[in-house]
């Protein structure tokens, strides 16, 4: 399939492009709300309100620990000798999901199976500052966004998706490379799954057989997210509340989680919160492959009503505004970081 052919389907547009609407209505915002900062106002317990360059490990440590993997933060600069043996020290269990400390959108995130993997992986980038978690493998991926007012009691869910990573089912006939190109939405990954399955590609699954092709449950990555409105019951309501309301100023953001089975949702058990992103969250669930493009846009605009309503709340109750160069300042240094990593993908192999 031709590169440009998938650009048919609004949900594989570029960021930057799809985005063009809310710019505008983002600086009408700002107009109003007297900042081009407003939102960094959002969440006062993240830094710029988690819109860029905050520390996950930072905010995962404020959650209940029932809710979070087994994590390890590692320093800038670490050598990869000292970062094996704090993994080691820490009784971390391969596989182990590595992940920038400070980064969003799901780039430069690996499932690393053995230490010569993470050797591998950590040498090509020294100074970064890293996020360490044990692999989840419960079979459910959800993002789930939530919105509190400030001096609300209780705040609401207004986005669920459900995250489908991509897999084939072998026939027994065709090899993995065959039945990759058959499949639609692997079509739209092609280049990546040529890169990152090139030493099985003519191997031949038996009849029957699932090969789960993408682990990380980024739609860059290859996950097909839908809308999961119908999963939000008053139960969930509670659940998702109840965790929120031990995050000190946290009022904005998404939860990105993984658990057993429904059920365990709704009574609040195993549920191993991956991510909380902050003022930078979307409700991914605008990117079901069946969402009509101007649904698309209208309930990204609600949530960034949301997010000025919440914004402006708080900076009444003494929250400052940003200022905006230091938040150019970091999406600077945010896209800097990507410029970098995109370069030196031919020097370190790429793991799902």
């Amino acid at each position: 399939m031709n590169k440009w052919w998938k650009y048919l389907k609004w949900e594989f547009w570029p960021f930057w492009f799809f985005y063009i609407p809310v710019y505008f209505y983002w600086f009408y915002l700002s107009l109003r709300a007297r900042s081009f900062a407003f939102f960094t106002a959002a969440n006062p317990g993240m830094f710029l309100g988690g819109f860029t360059m905050y520390s996950k490990y930072d905010i995962l440590r404020r959650i209940p620990s029932q809710y979070v993997p087994k994590s390890l933060w590692i320093a800038e600069n670490t050598p990869v000798e000292e970062i094996i043996n704090k993994i080691k020290k820490r009784k971390l269990r391969y596989p182990l999901a590595v992940k920038p400390d400070r980064g969003e959108r799901g780039f430069a995130v690996a499932r690393i199976e053995n230490e010569e993997q993470l050797r591998n992986f950590l040498a090509a980038y020294p100074a970064w500052e890293w996020l360490v978690q044990e692999w989840c493998d419960a079979p459910i991926e959800l993002g789930i966004m939530y919105c509190r007012m400030p001096g609300a009691s209780h705040g609401q869910i207004t986005s669920i998706v459900v995250k489908e990573p991509l897999q084939i089912k072998g026939d027994g006939t065709h090899t993995i490379g065959e039945l990759i190109k058959k499949d639609e939405r692997c079509r739209y990954h092609l280049d990546f799954l040529q890169k990152t399955y090139a030493s099985r590609w003519n191997e031949i699954p038996e009849a029957g057989s699932k090969i789960q092709l993408t682990h990380i449950g980024n739609h860059s990555r290859g996950a097909t997210f839908r809308n999961g409105h119908y999963l939000l019951t008053p139960q969930l309501q509670r659940v998702i509340n109840e965790i929120a309301r031990h995050i000190d100023g946290f009022y904005f953001g998404r939860f990105d989680l993984k658990v057993p089975s429904i059920e365990d949702l709704y009574a609040g058990r195993n549920i191993c919160i991956l991510e909380l992103n902050g003022a930078n969250s979307e409700p991914t669930h605008i990117y079901d492959p069946g969402m009509p493009l101007w649904k698309a846009y209208r309930d990204l605009f609600k949530h960034w009503q949301m997010l000025y309503l919440i914004s402006v709340a708080n900076h009444k109750r003494g929250v400052r505004y940003a200022p905006f160069s230091l938040l150019l300042k970091a999406i600077k240094s945010n896209l800097y970081k990507r410029k970098t990593y995109g370069q030196k993908q031919t020097a370190a192999p790429h793991m799902d």
